[in-house]
C-alpha cells in the first residue's frame, strides 16, 4: 500500500494475492477501540487469510476443498486464502476501484514506511514547537491570577484613575432586584454590529414575570466608523421606528441604555466613553457624556421624549439579569465577542467613590489587563501579530487573547505560519487563508466539536476555501482546540482573583457565590465553559460557584437596572 501511495496519493488499501493472501487499508482512528484516540487515521492489517476459521465460510466449501485443508500444515486454519474470488467491481459497483501493481513492496515499502514515520515525528516537533506557548502551566496561571488580583486593587485607588489599565470603573448601580420591581421600561442595547430596542413589562408579587418585545437594527459599518453625530441620529431613528411599531410613542417611559464599552460614571445615569472596542471608531464621542448625546440626538428629531435613568454595560445587565432570579449572583461574566467581569464591591474599598456604607457594582473593564505589560511573558508572536493588525494596537491585550473577536485570527495566524514550515496545505498559502476575519468563532466551534468527523472538518475548511487532506483537518483542528484552551484558561485565571477577593473581603473560610454568565464563546463553544470551570476550581479552591447563564442581559438586565434605580430614588425621596 505504502509503495503504490508513493506514485499514487488515493491508494488507501493493499491487497496481497500470491503464495498467501491478506489485505490492509486506512481505518478512521474513532473505529479503533483498540488505540486510544479520535483523531486521524491508522493502517489496519486485517491478517483476512483467517477468515471462515470460525466456520462462516463452510457451506460454500466443497469436498476438494476439505481435502486440501486436511493434507495441509495448518488444517483448520488460513481457508479464505483458499476461495478468492476475483468478484470486487459486481459485490461493489458503486467504488470505482483502480488495481496499481506493486513493486517491491516489502523493500521500498518498508523503506516508505520508515520515511513517513520520520516526516511524522518531525512534523510533530515543529508543531509542538509552535503551540508549546499556548500550554500555560499551573504556576504561569497562578501568576496570572496574582497579577490580575493586584490590578483589580490598584484600580480601585484614587491615585490610580488615569493611570490603571484594569479601569475598575463605579457604576452607582448600588443593588440587585427585590421582586419588587414593576411597571413598563424601554431598554436600548448598543454593544456590536446591531443595535436593539426593547420594550420590558415587569411584574412583580406572586406572580411576577418578565415580558420582552423588540426589534434588531443594523449598524452599517460607515456609522460605526463615521461620526457621533451619525451614530446617535440613527441610534434615535430606530426607536422611533420601534416607538412606532409599538404604538408607544407618546408615552415618556424610563430608560435603560446598555452602552457596552468602557465608559467612566459620576452617576447612574451620566456615562463618559473612555474609548471605544469591538470596531467602533465613530469620532467626537470619547471624553463625551454619552447620555448627553443621546439626548442631543432626541431633542434635533424633536419627535418624543424619554427618560434616560440609567447607563448599563452588558456585564452589569448579566449580572442583575441572574440576580433577579438567584439572589447570590454578584458577579456577572461576559465571554463573547468581548470579555469582562462586574461584581458587587464594598464601598469601603471604592476611593473614587464619596460613602463606606453598603455595596456597589464596579465594572472591571478587564480586558485591558496586561496593556502595561504585566502578561507579556505570556504573550505569543501570534498575537503580538493579531494585535499589531487591529484597529486598536496596543491595547486590549488580554481581550484579544481571550475573547471571539480575535481567536479566530490567532489561528489564521498559527496556521499562516505552519503552512510556510510546509506543515499545512502542501505549503501554499490561499488567498482565503491571507484575508483577515476569515477564521468567525463559530468555525472554531464547529472545528471543535466532538461530534465532527474529520471528513466534517474538511468540509468547514472548504467552505472557507481552504483545501485541505485528512492530515492538515487533524492539525487545523489541534490548533483550535490550543487557542481556545488558552482563552478558557486565561479566563478561569482572571475570575478566579475576582472570586478570591470577594472571599478574602467578607472573611469566610468558604464562598458560596453565583456568577451570571452570557456570551457566544462561553454558551455555543463545546469545552470553552467547562475547561473555564475546572480552571476557577484549581485556583479558587475555596469558592463554590454556580454559573447561571444569563437570559438577555443587556436587554432585560438594563430594565431590571433601571427598574432597581427608580426604586431606590423613590425609597431616597420618602
Amino acid at each position: 500500500m505504502m509503495t503504490c501511495g508513493y506514485d499514487d496519493p488515493r491508494c488507501e488499501v493493499g491487497l496481497i494475492i500470491g503464495t498467501g493472501t491478506n489485505a490492509c487499508y486506512m481505518e478512521e482512528m474513532r473505529h479503533i477501540s483498540l488505540v486510544e484516540g479520535d483523531e486521524g487515521r491508522m493502517c489496519i492489517n486485517t491478517e483476512w487469510g483467517a477468515f471462515g476459521d470460525d466456520g462462516a465460510l463452510d457451506d460454500l466449501r466443497t469436498e476438494f476443498d476439505r481435502e486440501l485443508d486436511l493434507g495441509s500444515l495448518n488444517p483448520g486454519k488460513q481457508l479464505y486464502a483458499q476461495r478468492l474470488h476475483k468478484v470486487l467491481r459486481r459485490l461493489v459497483p458503486t467504488c470505482d476501484v483502480r488495481f496499481v501493481l506493486s513493486r517491491s513492496g516489502s523493500g521500498r515499502g518498508a523503506a516508505m514506511v520508515t520515511a513517513v514515520a520520520l516526516r511524522l515525528a518531525a512534523q510533530r516537533r515543529r508543531l509542538d514547537a509552535a503551540l508549546a506557548p499556548f500550554l500555560l502551566p499551573p504556576s504561569t496561571l497562578q501568576q496570572v491570577r496574582d497579577s490580575m488580583r493586584a490590578e483589580l486593587e490598584y484600580g480601585l485607588k484614587r491615585e490610580a484613575q488615569g493611570q490603571a489599565t484594569v479601569k475598575m470603573l463605579p457604576t452607582y448601580v448600588r443593588g440587585m432586584p427585590d421582586g419588587t420591581e414593576k411597571g413598563k421600561f424601554l431598554a436600548l442595547d448598543l454593544g456590536g454590529t446591531n443595535f436593539r430596542v426593547l420594550l420590558v413589562k415587569i411584574k412583580s408579587g406572586r406572580r411576577r414575570s418578565v415580558q420582552m418585545y423588540n426589534k434588531i437594527f443594523a449598524i452599517p459599518l460607515e456609522i460605526m466608523q463615521g461620526t457621533g453625530e451619525e451614530l446617535f441620529d440613527h441610534i434615535v431613528q430606530c426607536i422611533a421606528d420601534f416607538l412606532d411599531y409599538m404604538g408607544i410613542k407618546g408615552a415618556r417611559l424610563p430608560l435603560g441604555f446598555t452602552f457596552s464599552f468602557p465608559c467612566r460614571q459620576t452617576s447612574i445615569d451620566k456615562g463618559t466613553l473612555v474609548g471605544w472596542t469591538k470596531g467602533f471608531k465613530a469620532t467626537d464621542c470619547e471624553g463625551e457624556d454619552v447620555v448627553d448625546m443621546l439626548r442631543e440626538a432626541i431633542r434635533r428629531r424633536n419627535e418624543f421624549d424619554l427618560d434616560i435613568v440609567a447607563v448599563v454595560n452588558d456585564t452589569v445587565g448579566t449580572m442583575m439579569t441572574c440576580g433577579y432570579e438567584d439572589p447570590n449572583c454578584e458577579i456577572g461574566l461576559i465571554a463573547g465577542t468581548g470579555t469582562n467581569v462586574c461584581y458587587m464591591e464594598d464601598m469601603k474599598n471604592i476611593e473614587t467613590v464619596e460613602g463606606n456604607e453598603g455595596k456597589m457594582c464596579i465594572n472591571t473593564e478587564w480586558g485591558a489587563f496586561g496593556d502595561n505589560g504585566c502578561i507579556d511573558h505570556i504573550r505569543t508572536k501570534y498575537d503580538r501579530e493579531v494585535d499589531e493588525g487591529s484597529l486598536n494596537p496596543g491595547k486590549q491585550r488580554y481581550e484579544k487573547m481571550t475573547s471571539g473577536m480575535y481567536l479566530g485570527e490567532i489561528v489564521r495566524e498559527i496556521l499562516i505560519d505552519l503552512t510556510k514550515q510546509g506543515l499545512l496545505f502542501r505549503g501554499h498559502i490561499s488567498e482565503s487563508l491571507r484575508k483577515r476575519g476569515i477564521f468567525e468563532t463559530k468555525f472554531l466551534s464547529q472545528i471543535e466539536s466532538d461530534r465532527l468527523a474529520l471528513l466534517q472538518v474538511r468540509r468547514v475548511l472548504q467552505h472557507l476555501g481552504l483545501d485541505s487532506t485528512c492530515e492538515d483537518s487533524i492539525i487545523v483542528k489541534e490548533v483550535c482546540a490550543a487557542v481556545s484552551t488558552r482563552a478558557a484558561r486565561l479566563c478561569g485565571a482572571g475570575l478566579a482573583a475576582v472570586l478570591e477577593k470577594r472571599r478574602q473581603d467578607r472573611g469566610v473560610e468558604r464562598l458560596q457565590i453565583t456568577v451570571g454568565v452570557d456570551g457566544t464563546l462561553y454558551k455555543l463553544h463545546p469545552h470553552f465553559s467547562r475547561i473555564l470551570q475546572e480552571t476557577v476550581k484549581e485556583l479558587a479552591p475555596q469558592c463554590d460557584v454556580t454559573f447561571m447563564l444569563s437570559e438577555d442581559g443587556s436587554g432585560k438586565g438594563a430594565a431590571l437596572i433601571t427598574a432597581v434605580a427608580k426604586r431606590l430614588h423613590n425609597v431616597g425621596q420618602k
